[in-house]
């Protein structure tokens, strides 16, 4: 059953960077909002360990906060909290997967045109890290196995493939 914490806080409307710093730190460990300053994280050590630390940090804000462990009442409740995670993941994992279409189209595109150079060839690289990075991300913050992961490893995967295919054109002409 999917058990986790809960934080529930309210914190001074100014400076308003406060609020969204505190709010970006959530997202970013993958806390899924029940409503305005009440979120769930799954129960693991290191969430625990965050979440102390960020009680700490809204009472240095001027605010209020109480941590709570949470179990759901049944098991009809506990996969409507893994529904809330796995669609907020999907969502994550669909952005990525629309970013790398365009970039495979980009890629694709350069090739038809026999347009390219070395240095779009190193940008792609770089773009590639950027892609990889953003979906190591979102596996990290997939604490329930969505349907979408292996999509974005087999597309990620594609992508690397392609940048080579267009490396080994720019070898065969500069040849």
């Amino acid at each position: 059953m999917a058990t986790g914490g809960v934080l529930a806080y309210k914190v001074p409307a100014e400076p308003n960077r406060h609020r969204i710093a505190l709010w970006r730190k959530l997202k970013g460990m993958g806390a899924v909002y029940l409503q305005n300053g009440v979120c769930l994280l799954p129960k693991t050590d290191e969430h625990r360990r965050a979440l102390k630390l960020i009680d700490n940090e809204i009472s240095e804000m001027g605010g209020e906060s109480i941590l709570l462990d949470s179990a759901p009442l049944d098991q009809a409740q506990a996969e409507k909290i893994v529904a809330r995670f796995r669609a907020e993941r999907d969502e994550a994992y669909r952005e990525l997967l629309d970013r790398c279409d365009d970039f495979e189209a980009e890629i694709a595109k350069e090739i038809a045109s026999d347009h390219y150079s070395y240095a779009e060839i190193e940008e792609n690289d770089l773009d590639l890290k950027k892609l990889k990075a953003w979906f190591e991300k979102i596996q990290r913050l997939d604490f329930y196995g969505c349907k979408a992961r292996p999509c974005g490893s087999r597309t990620i995967g594609q992508l690397r493939d392609a940048i080579g295919r267009l490396r080994q054109r720019d070898v065969l002409t500069a040849g």
